[in-house]
Order: structure tokens, then sequence, then C-alpha cells
């Protein structure tokens, strides 16, 4: 939900957002409990919660859209005041769990690292957005600015050690030091120390922090390496699943569509001998249909958003 609500806030689709934003705090917000002002991450179609717990992720793609729609539209009554309820998601995601209270906090009050799960101590590489941690340093509760600033910084850093020094990919989880899960440790079921879904999304975030910002050359680095990687190290070949350091696990990959939108959209800080390539392969590919289309398809207008220039900081 809170990715569709930032496509529709960077389409200019003002009646899309408010439905959304209705259907999440009505659905999906929780009220009380150790998640409160948290999302449930998922829900049917009807509003029926799949599960309570929240994901990161979610609560920062919430908490720009917000500010977006309210710097785009202006704020009404609540709870259409998009950029008090932004800044009220992240006064939980980093101060929960203070003085007592239950439940704990979205960031590591020590290393500044979005976790995983609020009660994980590792994280996904694919929540770590710089980008929005600056625009949060500048429009988040005056007091809470100095730790945005510094979450930029961490998770900059947290990107070098997590996306692989050869091929720069990066595994699904890991710890806070950049290494892989462990297979026969993965408590969150199934393997997720390889490149696969969830990865995908790394290279495209390095993408845009580079066109916002430009902070830093390594993003321009890492991800001429990934598309060196699938361009002329495995060029023709069906997309797999790999480990991070190349090897390829002999299993189709289920997003193929999402592999390739996410190749183009790192073409915004890639400046190698196959970044047009890769932006031209993703030109020639259509939207998925069918069964797993939600993810590839948000993947591919993400990557269109990006790379046309409409996914802007408002």
């Amino acid at each position: 939900m809170s990715y569709s609500m930032m496509m529709a806030v960077q389409m200019d689709r003002q009646e899309d957002f408010a439905l959304l934003w209705n259907f999440s705090m009505t659905f999906m917000h929780h009220k009380d409990g150790p998640y409160r002002g948290y999302f449930a991450w998922t829900t049917a179609l009807d509003g029926t919660r799949n599960a309570d717990g929240p994901a990161p992720d979610g609560e920062e793609y919430y908490a720009l859209a917000l500010f977006f729609a309210s710097h785009r539209w202006g704020d009404r009554e609540a709870p259409y005041n998009y950029s008090e309820q932004a800044r009220a998601i992240l006064h939980e995601c980093v101060h929960k769990g203070e003085n007592g209270e239950e439940g704990r906090a979205m960031w590591d009050p020590e290393n500044y690292l979005i976790r995983f799960v609020p009660e994980a101590d590792s994280t996904d590489a694919s929540y770590h957005l710089p980008h929005f941690y600056e625009l949060f340093a500048l429009w988040a509760n005056e007091e809470d600015r100095p730790f945005w600033k510094k979450a930029a910084k961490a998770s900059r850093e947290y990107l070098k050690k997590a996306c692989h020094k050869d091929t720069g990919l990066a595994a699904e989880y890991a710890y806070y030091d950049g290494t892989p899960y462990e297979k026969e440790q993965d408590v969150f079921g199934g393997r997720h120390d390889w490149y696969y879904s969830d990865s995908y999304r790394v290279i495209a975030n390095i993408g845009l922090d580079y066109e916002w910002f430009a902070a830093d050359e390594w993003n321009v680095e890492n991800n001429n390496k990934v598309q060196k990687f699938f361009c002329e190290t495995h060029k023709d070949e069906e997309f797999k699943i790999y480990e991070i350091d190349g090897t390829v696990i002999e299993q189709p990959a289920l997003h193929p569509v999402a592999m390739i939108a996410t190749n183009a959209q790192a073409s915004l800080a890639a400046n190698g001998p196959y970044a047009k390539e890769c932006v031209e392969r993703f030109w020639n590919t259509p939207l998925r249909k069918g069964e797993r289309r939600y993810y590839d398809n948000c993947l591919y207008l993400f990557a269109l958003l990006a790379l046309s220039g409409n996914y802007r900081i408002y």
C-alpha cells in the first residue's frame, strides 16, 4: 500500500492518494499495543489483515509519500493532515519503546540502521533509503532531524558492506555488518542469503539516491558492476537465482521483469558501457500479466517514473 501511495503522489493522483491513505488508516494502522502507530504490512482486498506485524520499509514510504502529498496538495483535517501524520510515523519509528512504552523502534538507536522487523537485530539492504532520510532530516520533528542525517550516512556506509565487492549484488537479509544471513540460521523461513526478490530493489534505490543527491561516487561503481554482471558475464541467459558472489543457482528467477526494471533504474547512477543497453531492454519489456505480476509491475512503474524524471522530490 505504501508503494501505491508513493506512485499516486508522483503521478499527481490526489483522489487516489486520499483513498489509499484512508484504507491504510482504516484497516492497517495499529491504534494500540506494541505496534501502535505502525501499519500491518499486508491485507486482503477487503481490509482483512493477513498479518499484524509491520515491515519498516512500509513506514518510510508512507512518511515520504505523506510529506510529498502535503507539499503538493496541502494539509486538511485529520486524517488528511499529511505532514503531521508523516511526522507522527517517524516519531514512532525512532522513539517507540522509550520510557517504558511497549514495542520497539524500527531503527537501531546505536547504529542508525533500519531493522528488518522491529523485533530483529538484523536488516534488509533494500530497506536502506538514504535519499529519503536526507529529506526526513529536513521535515521530521526538529529534535529528530540529527538522527535522520546520521541514518542517511549510516545507510550509505552499510550498503558498501552489503553489496559484493566484485558483482555489486546484495543478499536479501543480512546482519548489521553486511554479512548475509547464513541459510542454516535463517529464522524467517527459506533462504535469504542470495540475490533474490527483495535484493533487486537495492540497485534501484542506489540509482535514485544518486539521482537526487549524488552523495557518493561509490553508487556509480557499484551499479556499473551489477550491469556488467548481467549484460556481460551472463548475457543472453535466462535470469536465475544467484549467490552474491555470482554463483548461479539453477532455479529460475520468480520476478524477471523486476530484474529488468531495476537493472535499468540502476542507470541513474551507472555510467558504464551497459547503462543504455539496460534502459533499452526495459523500454522494450511489457508489463507482466498473470500470477506474480504485482511485485514485477510495482518495480516496473517505479523504474518508469525514475527514468522519465518523474520520481521527484516535492
